[in-house]
């Protein structure tokens, strides 16, 4: 192989691994990784970082376990619209 081509290999492997930078994106990857919905992992980066991950891992974990939920993805998606845990940022609506 030369020069170029283990270049070449080299940036797919990169690509390929995971970065997390924040607190934040662990959270939210760790919540679609339970879920079984890695699809979606930027939304539930994104609502970690807005939220309390820690009560949203929470109720992740708990769905997670609960054998009678066929998406759980969705389920989760309606338990956090319609908790307590979602929270404004004074300014936003």
């Amino acid at each position: 192989m030369g020069l170029k081509e283990n270049y070449l290999k080299e940036l797919k492997k990169r690509a390929a691994e995971s970065r997390v930078y924040k607190k934040y994106q662990l959270f939210g990857l760790e919540i679609a990784s339970l879920l079984g919905d890695e699809k979606h992992k930027s939304l539930y980066i994104k609502l970690a970082k807005e939220n309390n991950p820690e009560k949203l891992l929470g109720i992740a974990k708990k769905i997670s376990e609960n054998k009678n939920v066929k998406n759980k993805g969705a389920y989760f998606m309606t338990i956090v619209k319609t908790s307590v845990i979602r929270h404004k940022t004074p300014g936003r609506k």
